[in-house]
């Protein structure tokens, strides 16, 4: 009689025992239900097919990686080349969580599987890490295949509305639809951002529904309205590049200007601010109709989403970065000196974008005709003020739907963080989003993404 291979025989244990769990309950589905369709659901779904199980996916929209067709600007930031001790501080305090993952399954191993499936890779600015066609529908098509090879089945526009504990027979799983059984579910429903690509917050109220605590939601990666709405419509479209935004607990008329400080302050960074100041970021940013957005703003948010419910908060935007004030002044009045006849509006034009200039001038308080010899020293005083020192009140973030990321979600504690097993409910698990889990822009968030949906595919596997 020939031998049978180690892998063909633990398919075979695998049919058995399906056929075993058949015969006692005809209403077995699968042998692990995977519920949500994204990057961390695709990655479990694949691996647990991979390793020989019976595995239904059940997605709630009408296909699958919907959130990574959108991410990286639809370019798909698949990860990112920095260290693992500087990928876990960009989690925050929770990236403690993710060694385990990581040490499993990290960047080395998600690239050589995406080579595997024929999609090459380039690193970029920053370290991201994006396709080389810069097309995320190449990554999508990566996991169809793998899915595909790994034999799992998927039925899509199947919302799940709840789950419960079987008697012996693992999890019944409910839908619009109708119902599913299965020894081992995994829970990769992502955020509550989104809400277009499928994430409305389902997986926190099932999580909560069999006892699990939900950290409050919060989002992350978002932009911020201010108090100074009319003056900010105003700038609408303005984008700036070189500039540093402050976030200072209070408010902005109480802030001293020469607190801001001349180091980046954030997730990430080595050094750790002292109040009043939250964070300091630089680099790009920019004016919407109701307050402030672009990279640096999307990177405080969540430190000014948490310290508003501290009190107020403002940002101080420093316009001219490179120059210290007393190198301002000695611009700004040789300017002056220079073109004595022209109007303080076309002086203002080598010193901010076009779109800013009129409000800008409004806010000093200057009139606008005003030709440059007649500047006072103390109109040129708030000039280089407010050049070094924009001031607006934070009133709010964009809901949580418009945001990014969702900051919060099951807790930690309450997860293991070597298998993403539930301690609470034997037979669950989690990955992605749905978890206490969140990070900066970079490739971050799909890494965790990743990595804990080959690692929650594989224990559920494993206690099978």
């Amino acid at each position: 009689m020939d031998r049978i291979d180690e892998p063909d025989l633990f398919m075979l244990r695998r049919w058995c025992k399906v056929c075993e769990l058949m015969k006692k309950d005809e209403n077995i589905d699968a042998d692990i239900i995977v519920i949500g369709g994204g990057a961390a659901g695709l990655m479990a779904a694949g691996r647990a097919g991979e390793l020989g199980a019976e595995v239904l996916l059940l997605e709630k929209t009408d296909s699958c990686g919907k959130k990574i067709l959108v991410s990286g600007k639809t370019r798909c930031n698949l990860t990112n080349s920095a260290e693992l001790k500087d990928f876990i501080v960009m989690y925050g305090i929770n990236g403690r969580f993710l060694y385990g993952a990581f040490h499993r399954f990290f960047r080395p191993e998600l690239l050589d599987f995406l080579t595997r499936y024929g999609l090459p890779t380039k690193l970029e600015r920053g370290g991201r890490i994006f396709p080389v066609s810069d097309d995320a529908h190449d990554v999508v098509k990566v996991f169809k295949k793998y899915l595909a090879e790994s034999k799992v089945r998927i039925n899509l526009n199947t919302q799940v509305t709840s789950l419960k504990i079987q008697d012996n027979k693992g999890f019944r799983v409910e839908t619009q639809n109708g119902h599913y059984y299965a020894q081992a579910v995994i829970l990769a429903t992502g955020g509550a951002t989104w809400p277009g690509c499928g994430s409305t917050g389902d997986g926190y109220i099932i999580s909560a529904e069999l006892g699990h605590s939900i950290v409050k939601l919060k989002p992350a990666l978002v932009p911020l309205i201010v108090y100074e709405q009319q003056l900010a419509q105003s700038m609408q479209g303005a984008s700036l590049r070189n500039v540093r935004a402050t976030a200072f607990q209070g408010e902005a008329a109480t802030i001293d200007s020469a607190l801001t400080p001349g180091f980046i302050y954030g997730r990430g960074e080595k050094k750790s601010p002292r109040l009043p100041v939250i964070e300091s970021r630089f680099g790009e940013m920019l004016f919407t109709h109701f307050g402030l957005g672009g990279p640096i703003i999307l990177l405080m948010s969540l430190a000014v989403v948490e310290a508003l419910d501290n009190g107020p908060v403002s940002i101080l935007i420093d316009l001219k970065m490179a120059l210290t004030r007393e190198q301002l002044r000695k611009r700004l009045q040789s300017d002056l000196d220079k073109s004595g006849k022209r109007k303080i509006l076309g002086i203002m034009k080598d010193y901010l974008p076009a779109k800013m200039i009129g409000p800008f001038v409004t806010l000093t308080g200057i009139d606008r005709e005003k030709p440059a010899h007649q500047i006072t020293a103390s109109e040129r005083e708030k000039i280089i003020e407010m050049l070094k020192a924009l001031r607006f009140n934070i009133k709010a973030p964009l809901p949580l739907e418009k945001a990014i990321v969702t900051a919060g979600g099951v807790s930690l504690d309450e997860i293991d963080q070597r298998t993403m097993a539930s301690k609470k409910v034997s037979g669950l698990y989690f990955c992605g989003e749905v978890m206490d889990i969140d990070a900066d822009t970079g490739g971050y968030n799909l890494q965790a993404a990743f990595s804990t949906g080959y690692v929650a595919g594989e224990n559920a596997v494993k206690r099978l």
